[in-house]
């Protein structure tokens, strides 16, 4: 299917799918599920009763050409955290050569001029750009390049402003004009907020806070900008696994807290993840052994019982 989208990411030959089903780049499974589901329900032609015959049928399209190949994407672990890593190298190739980025959307510029906020301003845009991303089907589309410049100027002050001290620009256009207004995109880092925090100690007290607030998936948009920082930091791997276990995705938490023990086996963070990991993996393959002589108990049983009985 042709997109005949020319802003944000898909500018770069790339489709943009967190754009597409109209949730921010740091979402989880659940959250892209349920974002799924609503749009699904609104587009399948059994429940989108408010449609004409040939709206039906460019919903139908919609979801199947757009909506269901975006959600198998993001749907598994692997390929979402892939993307992912693409899109963060694209920012931060964008941010070293931020005079040929050019945004027009207001929402984008809106969240262009922010400053230290930058991080909630993004969430609330795109919010409000997705509540009717596929009410009204004639801007559909628009709706989709919108959050895909949104998505681009989030990903250039989240990549590009790593150890940065100088303030990030954006060039944006001004409707069809052809003058550009320079825009400073404000990034406070640590060191302007809080001086005695570095921003990689920052990101883990927060992280940390989620997880015992049992919001595993805060804690992992806060670990992700950690590993911005410091990509193989043996903590932040460590509580990384640690929110996938409490996600119950143990093969992510196993890729995450096993790097972590590679890397500092003797911290004490890193210790009690890998102990909370071995104590499921063992747990697991303790019920799977139960489940397999039970099983191999009803097989004898059920040989024998064609004889009468159970064997003497």
């Amino acid at each position: 299917m042709t997109f005949p989208i020319s802003q944000g990411l898909f500018q770069y030959d790339l489709i943009d799918h967190f754009a597409i089903l109209g949730v921010s780049i740091d979402a989880e499974q659940e959250e892209i599920r349920q974002r799924y589901l609503k749009i699904a329900y609104k587009l399948h032609p059994d429940t989108c009763r408010t449609y004409t015959p040939d709206e039906k049928e460019q919903a139908h399209r919609l979801l199947s050409k757009l909506v269901n190949p975006a959600y198998e994407h993001l749907s598994h672990d692997l390929s979402r955290e892939e993307f992912r890593l693409v899109l963060a190298q694209m920012g931060k190739a964008m941010g070293r050569d931020l005079s040929k980025i050019t945004i027009s959307s207001e929402p984008a510029r809106k969240l262009a001029q922010s400053s230290a906020n930058y991080e909630l301003v993004y969430q609330k845009i795109l919010q409000s750009l997705a509540i009717d991303q596929y009410t009204a089907l004639e801007n559909t589309y628009q709706k989709i390049a919108q959050l895909s410049e949104l998505n681009l100027v989030y990903l250039i002050l989240t990549e590009g402003q790593g150890s940065r001290k100088t303030t990030p620009k954006v060039f944006i256009s001004q409707g069809n004009t052809n003058q550009s207004e320079l825009v400073r995109a404000t990034v406070t880092t640590a060191t302007q907020t809080k001086r005695k925090e570095s921003p990689l100690e920052a990101y883990i007290r927060r992280a940390q806070a989620s997880l015992d607030e049992n919001n595993p998936a805060q804690a992992l948009r806060e670990l992700r900008d950690a590993l911005r920082q410091e990509p193989d930091n043996g903590i932040c791997h460590a509580l990384i696994g640690l929110a996938y276990l409490r996600q119950n995705q143990l093969s992510m938490a196993r890729v995450h807290i096993n790097r972590a023990w590679q890397t500092n086996p003797q911290d004490a963070t890193v210790i009690k993840c890998k102990r909370e990991l071995d104590k499921i993996i063992n747990s697991n393959t303790e019920m799977q052994d139960q489940k397999g002589q039970k099983e191999e108990g009803e097989r004898k049983g059920g040989f024998w019982s064609r004889f009468g009985g159970k064997k003497k």
